[in-house]
């Protein structure tokens, strides 16, 4: 192997494990400094270079095709972490919304965009949560086993692509749900309280009053829920993992 195929080698094999380390929230948002992310990815593609078996001879639009093809199982596997990150954002911006906390908002370093508070905190549990069950040891393992369940050259599109899509869209919302739901339900019951307030006391102000008591009774009841957000992480992360994994690997 000439040293012009080997640098060229590498480059592919850096790809998958590049794309998944830019694509991670905890191994490549936007807080973590740039040097960091190229340095892990040349760990990363050192480490399995010499498992991993390249093509030879490759032309230039092979070569293209070949790192599209490690782009998309990069990603596909970073969906894992992305589903559950958005699953409590989803939570989060619920309960901001019924809470009253949605006239505010932050810019999450995770990404760089304007963010619900409290979809901030829900993301943060989450990728403590994950980080606290060795998650990311099992996502570079994944990644690891990847090269052998998946050789280089070897993605395809196949037809379970679009259920892997739906499953991981489906944890989203239902992770989303379950986490806000027991606080929308209190906030619910709230809503309730004042509207029969209003009717018994017709000359109180409920846009003063309203306001106060629901920020108080959500921030108490989110106080309660929000202790199972690593529990749900815990639960649904195997199964995200599962589908990512499934994502990437399109059987024929």
């Amino acid at each position: 192997m000439n040293d012009p195929f080997a640098l060229v080698a590498l480059g592919i094999v850096m790809v998958r494990p590049g794309v998944l380390i830019i694509t991670t929230p905890f191994f490549g948002g936007t807080h973590v400094p740039p040097q960091i992310r190229i340095a892990l990815s040349v760990i990363l593609g050192l480490l399995v270079m010499p498992a991993v078996q390249v093509p030879t001879n490759l032309s230039a639009w092979a070569i293209a095709v070949l790192v599209a093809g490690e782009v998309v199982i990069g990603v596909g596997l970073s969906m894992a972490v992305r589903v559950l990150v958005a699953g409590a954002e989803l939570a989060g911006h619920v309960v901001g919304f019924q809470i009253g906390f949605s006239y505010a908002s932050l810019v999450d370093p995770m990404t760089g965009v304007r963010n619900n508070m409290l979809a901030l905190l829900y993301s943060s549990l989450t990728i403590v949560t994950f980080l606290g069950i060795n998650g990311h040891h099992a996502l570079l393992r994944v990644m690891a086993e990847s090269y052998t369940v998946l050789p280089i050259g070897a993605w395809h599109i196949g037809p379970s692509m679009l259920s892997a899509i739906v499953r991981l869209l489906g944890i989203v919302f239902l992770l989303g749900v379950q986490l806000a739901m027991p606080i929308v339900i209190v906030l619910l019951m709230v809503e309730l309280m004042l509207g029969l307030l209003s009717r018994v006391a017709p000359a109180l102000n409920l846009m003063v009053v309203g306001f106060p008591v629901r920020v108080g009774l959500g921030l108490l009841a989110l106080a309660v829920g929000v202790q199972a957000v690593p529990g749900a992480i815990a639960r649904y992360a195997p199964a995200a993992l599962e589908v990512a994994l499934r994502l990437a690997w399109n059987p024929r």
